[in-house]
């Protein structure tokens, strides 16, 4: 049994950016505390995997964030050890590349001439007869875009990504990640260039690690660990005992059995509904069940090494062909030379998102490796003959789903917690069910710490509002923008 000396003493599940944010701040203050987390490598879906010396992100993690204290952190951990990349995402569809986000004569100059007019025309129809309620995404990017358009360029990479029918995902979702585009916008500038209405776009740079997200994170809990606060691997959290109104100890099983941690205050990152079904003694059966409603997408990617030094200039690329699985493809050499040891070769990561009862999840890796290989080949990017060898990765709950409920579900679990557990504070992506950027989780850690130290912020109202988290727009001086991972959603 872990016993603290100390007036507070904080236990911290999860060392992904949240938890070690939150153990960095805690730092700065004195405040003991102590990590547990489930996996055997720091920085959770932010992590870099090393295969034989070809490094590659889970998911492509871009930086750059509105909040000082975020950048200051960033720059505190690595120093100058950043990249400044510029951004290149386009469209795969119907073996041709379209713009990112999409650009009126681009599109209609690679669909051709009689497809152009029926999604004008469908545009037009939406428009005179949209759709009263915007229940779901489907509803909402009819609105704005016409039917056609988005069975093109919406319909099929969305249901990629989420396993469900565009039809089954809240409108929520497409108004925080595609809002302020619109086809008219675009036909507009396309034909009055130099006009004022301008279409907000994507960002063209970002910051990155020389040695991709890892790099920071294992850096961070290096200095954390030398400080006296350790990151314990391979300790998942399966019992969190409370007792009037308070937790008081977090059970957690590593390699050499059960150990109890106590603590006067608890933060937790790992995914709600895991965080509901280990309280002890057990919450009532209406929380119970919102924690099973609760919802996530699995991810798996498949890193191939490709035999040629120059396959597509991309980042990455959004995969809408409807005949493969592969959602989208990471190219990872253009995110950082040092990602790839040998620079007369490419690592491109396939990228496939899943639930965990899906066959792929638990196909072999030498299945998954057959897949990937057969798909890049049949998208026309690479010849059999250059694949060199590959690796695959699963990553379990990725992404929170915001499927029929789920926000209900959040709010009375939140309502729950907040009510009957006052030492207990959750964090970051899983541990609030929001899926929100890298830079969110570490401001929700970050206040999470100083409500220990005696504040009295609300994390459920950090960056609340429907935003699109990549537009490239004029800020005041001093404020930063939103990060952003390259993520499967972005429309």
């Amino acid at each position: 049994m872990v016993r603290w000396g100390q007036n507070k003493s904080v236990v911290i599940i999860g060392a992904g950016p949240a938890g070690l944010t939150a153990a960095y701040e805690l730092m700065k203050s004195r405040v003991p505390a102590i990590i547990l987390e489930a996996g055997q490598q720091v920085g959770g879906i932010a992590r870099t995997i090393n295969y034989k010396g070809y490094l590659f992100d889970i998911g492509g993690h871009r930086f750059f964030t509105k909040w000082d204290e975020v950048s200051h952190i960033w720059r505190e951990v690595l120093g100058d050890e950043f990249l400044l990349r510029p951004r290149l995402s386009r469209i795969f569809y119907r073996k041709k590349f379209f713009n990112y986000p999409l650009s009126a004569i681009n599109a209609l100059r690679g669909l051709g001439p009689m497809e152009s007019a029926r999604i004008l025309a469908s545009y037009l129809y939406s428009s005179l007869f949209p759709t009263a309620k915007e229940d779901n995404l489907e509803e909402w990017v009819c609105n704005r875009f016409g039917k056609r358009l988005y069975r093109i360029f919406f319909k099929t990479y969305t249901e990629k990504v989420w396993g469900v029918p565009c039809t089954s995902i809240q409108a929520e979702w497409a108004a925080q990640r595609i809002r302020g585009l619109s086809l008219k916008t675009a036909v507009y500038n396309a034909l009055f260039p130099g006009r004022k209405s301008k279409p907000k776009s994507l960002i063209e740079q970002f910051y990155y690690p020389e040695r991709g997200p890892g790099q920071l994170w294992d850096t961070l809990a290096e200095q954390l660990r030398r400080a006296g606060y350790l990151a314990l691997m391979r300790h998942p959290v399966v019992r969190i005992l409370h007792d009037d109104g308070r937790v008081t100890r977090a059970i957690a099983r590593g390699p050499q059995g059960d150990t109890v941690f106590e603590g006067t205050h608890f933060v937790s990152s790992m995914p709600l509904r895991d965080l509901i079904h280990a309280l002890d003694p057990a919450p009532p059966e209406a929380i119970l069940k919102a924690a099973n409603s609760l919802r996530y997408r699995d991810f798996l990617i498949v890193s191939l090494i490709v035999n040629r030094r120059d396959v597509v200039p991309d980042n990455w690329i959004y995969v809408h062909e409807p005949g493969v699985k592969v959602a989208r493809i990471q190219n990872f050499k253009n995110w950082s030379s040092a990602m790839v040891p040998d620079r007369c070769k490419t690592c491109l990561g396939m990228e496939y998102f899943v639930f965990d009862n899906d066959p792929i999840w638990s196909s072999p890796d030498t299945d998954l490796l057959a897949l990937a290989r057969r798909e890049i080949v049949e998208l026309g990017l690479v010849r059999a003959e250059e694949i060199e060898d590959g690796s695959v990765v699963r990553m379990p709950k990725a992404y929170p789903m915001y499927d029929t409920g789920w926000a209900r579900h959040v709010d009375t679990i939140k309502a729950y917690l907040q009510t009957n557990l006052s030492n207990l504070q959750s964090v970051g992506r899983n541990g609030m069910h929001k899926y929100n950027n890298q830079d969110h989780s570490m401001m929700t850690a970050l206040c999470a710490a100083r409500n220990i130290c005696g504040a009295a912020h609300d994390l459920w109202a950090i960056n609340t509002e429907a935003d699109y988290h990549e537009e490239s727009k004029e800020r005041p001086s001093g404020e930063y923008p939103r990060p952003a991972y390259a993520e499967p959603p972005r429309l």
